[in-house]
């Protein structure tokens, strides 16, 4: 992979990982609630899912992903229900965000879970990883330290845009501090959170 390849798909992949889809709303919906550092497993969960992506389609397995829609499919409603699931739980969360300081120490798995399947059923990481990335790279040139390259390209691209992400919805928790405020920020990033499941959903 030369110089030029590498930072175009480095801005790639970073313009990639900002635009709207359901691993922004679940990013979303987590730092408005919790704020930025909670979001780290949700995002290192996504970004793993497309590193698994990007290295099937560089060892040529796009071809046999092409025949496994029917677990894709599965991928995808499950996600989509976890989603559903979570936005209901966000849109009944006590008034008082204090109460949920309990729940750090598994949160971190369930983040990572969660932030995975996301990104496993999201039709885009599909699409990107198996369709577009031969228009980054030669895939047929690639040679194991051009895959890793790219995995530390995609690990440190998208790290750093959902992270941003997360950064600036969680300095908008400032803006909530009464319990109708808090209120309504439940039910706002419920709705976000359940809306992605229902994104996920109705995509195909």
């Amino acid at each position: 992979m030369t110089l030029e390849s590498a930072l175009s798909f480095f801005v790639a992949v970073f313009i990639f990982s900002i635009t709207p889809g359901p691993g922004i709303f679940a990013i979303l919906a987590r730092a408005l609630t919790k704020g930025a550092p909670a979001c780290l497993m949700l995002a290192l969960g996504m970004t793993m899912s497309d590193i698994l992506y990007l290295v099937a389609a560089c060892y040529g397995l796009a071809v046999i992903a092409t025949h496994w829609s029917e677990l894709f499919t599965f991928i995808r409603i499950l996600g989509a229900c976890y989603l559903i699931y979570l936005g209901w739980k966000m849109w009944n969360a006590p008034l008082d965000l204090t109460e949920a300081n309990g729940e750090k120490q598994s949160e971190g798995i369930m983040g990572f879970i969660q932030g995975f399947l996301i990104s496993a059923s999201n039709p885009k990481v599909i699409l990107f990883y198996i369709a577009f990335l031969p228009t980054f790279m030669d895939l047929t040139a690639l040679d194991n330290m051009d895959i890793a390259l790219a995995s530390f390209l995609t690990l440190v691209s998208l790290m750093s845009g959902l992270m941003l992400i997360a950064l600036f919805a969680s300095k908008a928790r400032r803006w909530f501090k009464s319990e109708k405020a808090v209120n309504r920020l439940n039910k706002s990033a419920g709705s976000i959170m359940a809306g992605a499941g229902l994104f996920l959903i109705t995509r195909h």
